[in-house]
């Protein structure tokens, strides 16, 4: 039985993670600031993971074999968190997201090496607790945190870039609602000139993969994907397969949320080759947009 601290872990593939952890036998403990309860069979730890002198008081003496990260968003919280667990925990695993290669544009998939973090720069000056800066800049903060590990680790840690994550009733974001209601409606659906693929994952598969990694001792990024990158418009006919969709292109400005100017596909050949089997976005995209629509 490993002893787990997952850091969030209350809600979509969080929980599913949690849930995964304890049907292996796990003892697990969840901390967070006390706004939600964790799965039934869980721990609770209440925090402020941004206070680190509150994080320190929480955490008391414990130890654990594993942390697994779900809500570490910043170079600065990667900082607090780098300190507080330095002789608490043998692994450390961070979920980080596909939005770190927001700067890439290749027509071929993006492998690890593509975002190097023992070359990203980081400032930890930067205004990282103002919501709206935090989220006009959500890829740089993951990539500023993967490279506040990778430069002087005090565990060994890896990084799960996550794919755009799709199906589950609790699908909270409201981007497979955007279009279900334009269909519904018969609004066009704003998409840029030229409209790319994007790499997705299975809500399960990635809970599934979190787990898997957790039980790995393997550091560094890694990508996390299903096979078969989507356009928007293989979403909207999977959703709606009778209703043909009309689109508006949009030069400048805000586009629909799976609409991309560039190319926006992870490699996983890494993720393979360690051992993890993806599945492919047909076994399971219509199933998942019909679980985020009802």
């Amino acid at each position: 039985m490993r002893n787990v601290l997952v850091i969030g872990g209350t809600r979509y593939f969080g929980k599913r993670l949690v849930a995964l952890l304890l049907a292996a036998g796990d003892r697990v403990t969840v901390l967070n600031r006390g706004s939600s309860a964790p799965p039934p069979g869980a721990d609770i730890l209440v925090a402020d993971r941004n206070d680190e002198a509150s994080l320190e008081a929480a955490l008391g003496d414990r130890t654990f074999d594993v942390v697994i990260d779900q809500v570490l968003y910043t170079p600065v919280q990667a900082a607090i968190a780098r300190r507080v667990f330095a002789h608490r925990t043998s692994r450390y695993v961070m979920t980080s997201t596909v939005e770190v290669y927001e700067y890439e544009d290749s027509p071929t998939p993006v492998p690890e090496s593509a975002i190097d973090p023992r070359t990203v720069a980081v400032d930890l000056e930067l205004p990282w607790s103002d919501p709206e800066f935090l989220d006009a800049h959500y890829g740089e903060g993951k990539r500023q945190a993967e490279a506040v590990f990778a430069a002087s680790p005090d565990f060994p840690y890896a990084a799960v870039r996550v794919a755009h994550v799709l199906g589950g009733a609790d699908d909270f974001t409201g981007r497979v609602t955007h279009y279900a209601d334009r269909l519904r409606t018969g609004e066009p659906i704003a998409v840029p000139p030229r409209n790319h693929p994007a790499t997705y994952i299975n809500v399960d598969e990635i809970a599934a993969f979190l787990f898997w990694t957790a039980g790995e001792d393997f550091t560094g990024p890694v990508n996390a994907a299903s096979h078969t990158p989507l356009t928007t418009h293989d979403i909207v006919t999977a959703l709606s397969p009778t209703t043909p969709p009309t689109y508006r292109t949009i030069e400048v400005g805000e586009t629909s949320p799976f609409s991309f100017a560039r190319s926006y596909a992870m490699d996983t050949t890494r993720a393979t080759g360690l051992g993890f089997t993806f599945s492919d976005t047909g076994d399971w995209l219509a199933r998942a947009l019909a679980e985020s629509t009802n």
